[in-house]
């Protein structure tokens, strides 16, 4: 492995808010959508990364970053942020910019992998311990029910840190319909990495599309509108949009530390046969020789039938837990590797 390159696993914040947001003009309805651009900007800015495509629909807006993606839902926001980023120092101007417009957090969500490349991260994401530090010092005292852990896999280099803070006790947290699966890719196969260099020095959107219609992306969810981007020399990002469900793939294909990941979000009334098989297709498209799965309020069926799922693709499951954390309610971490392996 290289002894420094790209850090591909991303930082993963998740802040919803409450508010009045019912105004009789509609207007407020927009919630956290009000943000202007210039004060996204603001956000970017602390976390050390910009906006390189957009799109929106009825339902939210979403981002594609030059580090990974944003999502803003009017009452709820998801920023995902890949390399040396800062993404903690989007806390303090992100509960700022909500308060201004009548809104207050209510849960903080932090969750990442195991960085490829430790050493190379800037404070707070030198350790989880200064994670935690830092996320405790600039979240409102009333988040009080609080829980930090770093649930472990048999895979040395791989478990998943996870801090979540409500102000909600646990009895009184509402019912969550939905769930999120955010899966980890690592040594990719090579002909397929290769797909994701530029060619003939397109980037931006028409060469982030060529790669999408090239590797199959397209068709992980058909119904989705992709909105893709290439990057110079090599590198990609996409977000789908769904009607109120986004996903989102990244991709870090250099040799000796690939990577990709895709993270999606669904009904827990959904059939979970659909879910695993847009997970195994996501898979599919990278067929990496290592795989972890979190998922955050997803059924047990659906944890179980994965594992079946990817045996097809030579993935043996390595290890499982499972936790409970406030507001996010159960996490399950998976792991696989290439049944070759021991």
């Amino acid at each position: 492995m290289a002894v420094s390159g790209f850090e591909g696993f991303e930082k993963r914040l998740e802040l919803h808010f409450f508010g009045d947001i019912d105004d009789d003009d509609g207007k407020n309805m927009l919630g956290l959508r009000l943000l202007d651009f210039e004060s996204l900007e603001q956000v970017l800015l602390a976390v050390q990364c910009t906006v390189v495509s957009a799109v929106g629909n009825p339902f939210f807006d979403a981002y594609v970053l030059s580090e990974s993606s944003l999502f803003v839902y009017p009452t709820k926001i998801i920023i995902k942020t890949c390399g040396t980023t800062q993404l903690l120092k989007s806390i303090p101007p992100l509960i700022h910019f909500a308060n201004n417009l009548g809104l207050t957090l209510q849960t903080c969500s932090y969750t990442r992998g195991n960085f490829i490349f430790p050493k190379s991260q800037p404070l707070p994401h030198t350790s989880f311990q200064e994670e935690v530090i830092y996320i405790e010092h600039n979240i409102p005292n009333n988040l009080c029910y609080r829980k930090a852990s770093v649930m472990p896999s048999k895979l040395p280099a791989h478990s998943w840190h996870v801090f979540t803070a409500t102000l909600l006790p646990p009895l009184k947290s509402p019912h969550h319909a939905t769930f999120t699966v955010e899966v980890c890719m690592t040594e990719l196969d090579r002909l397929i990495a290769r797909k994701f260099f530029s060619r003939d020095s397109k980037t931006g959107d028409l060469a982030g599309r060529d790669m999408t219609e090239l590797t199959g992306i397209d068709t992980i969810n058909a119904g989705a509108f992709i909105c893709d981007f290439a990057f110079d020399p090599c590198g990609y990002s996409m977000n789908g949009i769904d009607g109120d469900r986004y996903s989102t793939i990244h991709v870090t294909p250099e040799d000796g530390f690939s990577y990709a990941s895709f993270e999606c979000v669904g009904s827990v009334y959904d059939d979970p046969d659909d879910i695993v098989e847009t997970l195994k297709k996501a898979v599919r498209v990278f067929m990496p020789a290592t795989v972890s799965i979190s998922s955050t309020r997803c059924s047990r069926e659906v944890w179980t039938k994965m594992e079946r799922a990817l045996q097809p693709l030579g993935l043996k499951c390595r290890s499982f837990v499972m936790d409970e954390f406030p507001a996010a309610g159960t996490i399950s971490y998976q792991t696989f590797t290439a049944a070759r392996r021991k």
